[in-house]
């Protein structure tokens, strides 16, 4: 379990993390998002020692990091996947892990398997590895000593497709079986689906957490998108029913659920040709709580 409390940094003047306090539970993924620049990377650092705070709390089971017995089984770091000596092959980077957390050479294998780096592939030099390698050898690296907790910066950097989706399962399976996952990106399609509890920071400051479910819940009322055969009729029968509603592409917007909508169309025999929920999503969601940090700004109107 991670325990942040009060966590702050500053720099001079500037206020890189500001009083950000919250958990990572066992058994969970935690998605920590919000904007470049917005103190994901420093908090993160300050869990794992390698930033001193200036007020606050880091806890990893109860232990600051710095005060861990061979903190490398229990907690795996992947903070910069290029972060190792450029010379070395795959192979030997996780060789000298392993040797530096007591583990067995068998144990290097094992990991290469895990993070489908060929035999090769684990002899050619990490300076030679493309950025998705590096995630890899990084995640293996992370892995190796069976932590019971993952602290990861933007993990699915450089994967391709295939690569993201065979990330996604193994922190799914790694949660699964106990493990405490916090998770930093920017890719909020892939946050969506693997992420169970979702932490969004802003200009160093928490600005929403909690479940999926629960934050988009409490992001407006209920919305659905409906369209039908007969245009005329759903829309009648909306109008007949007190809804709200707007014309949206095909069809419309319509203030209720889905399941509403649905059993809607059933009573007026309406066939519907769309059905599906209009609430906002996390990327909403994201832009809306982040909107006074974000660099680019939605403009109507002719291009300057």
């Amino acid at each position: 379990m991670i325990e942040v409390n009060g966590l702050t940094r500053t720099y001079g003047g500037f206020t890189a993390v500001d009083d950000v306090t919250f958990s990572c539970e066992p058994g969970r993924v935690t998605g920590f998002l919000g904007p470049n620049g917005a103190g994901k990377t420093t908090t993160m650092r300050i869990m794992v020692g390698l930033t001193p705070s200036s007020r606050g709390t880091v806890t990893i089971g109860g232990l600051a990091y710095a005060d861990i017995p061979n903190p490398g089984r229990h907690v795996g770091v992947l903070l910069d996947a290029s972060a190792q000596h450029a010379g070395r092959s795959g192979r030997e980077i996780l060789e000298v892990g392993a040797r530096t957390m007591g583990l067995p050479h068998s144990r290097v294998d094992e990991m290469l398997e895990m993070v489908s780096l060929t035999d090769s592939e684990a002899k050619r030099k990490m300076r030679n590895y493309s950025l998705g390698m590096k995630q890899r050898l990084g995640l293996a690296h992370a892995l190796l000593g069976d932590p019971e907790v993952l602290i990861l910066d933007e993990p699915a950097n450089g994967l391709d497709p295939a690569g993201i989706r065979w990330m996604r399962d193994l922190l799914k399976g790694y949660a699964r079986r106990g493990g405490t996952v916090l998770l930093s990106s920017h890719l909020l399609h892939e946050v969506e689906q693997i992420a169970d509890e979702m932490v969004l920071i802003g200009r160093g400051r928490i600005v929403a957490q909690g479940d999926k479910q629960s934050l988009l819940a409490g992001n407006g009322q209920a919305s659905t998108i409906a369209a039908a055969d007969d245009s005329d009729a759903l829309w009648r029968a909306v109008q007949r029913a007190g809804l709200d509603a707007r014309p949206e592409g095909d069809g419309f917007r319509i203030a209720a659920t889905t399941a509403d909508v649905g059993r809607l169309a059933l009573e007026h025999q309406v066939v519907l040709t769309e059905l599906r929920n209009g609430a906002a999503g996390l990327e909403d969601l994201f832009l809306e709580l982040t909107s006074d940090t974000q660099r680019e700004q939605v403009t109507t109107g002719d291009a300057a």
